[in-house]
């Protein structure tokens, strides 16, 4: 299974509502695409203080294989959840960190 990490740097003026639609944007097309397993999004509540770096919200994706992942990735619906999720971030792609691992 591939775990998909994504961490976010929103900017100040990008309401909830907004950030909440690119979730449930992302879980609609995850109940389409064969072997996504499951998605969860929130904020971090760590306890350590300033260990987040300003992300201050994220998501992880559930993927059967890498294969699953990797039609994700390309797939023209994600393609444009993802430059949403760019234009909404502080400095575009840099308030954006992703992380996949095997588990």
């Amino acid at each position: 299974m591939i775990r998909h990490c994504v961490f976010l740097r929103f900017r100040d003026d990008v309401p909830a509502s907004e950030r909440q639609s690119i979730y449930l944007a992302l879980e609609a097309l995850c109940a389409k695409l064969p072997g996504a397993n499951a998605i969860q999004w929130g904020e971090n509540v760590s306890p350590e203080t300033g260990m987040d770096k300003g992300f201050s919200e994220g998501f992880i994706l559930d993927f059967a294989d890498g294969a699953a992942r990797d039609a994700y990735l390309v797939d023209a619906e994600h393609q444009t959840i993802a430059r949403n999720i760019v234009s909404s971030t502080v400095g575009g792609a840099e308030g954006v960190i992703v992380f996949d691992m095997e588990v």
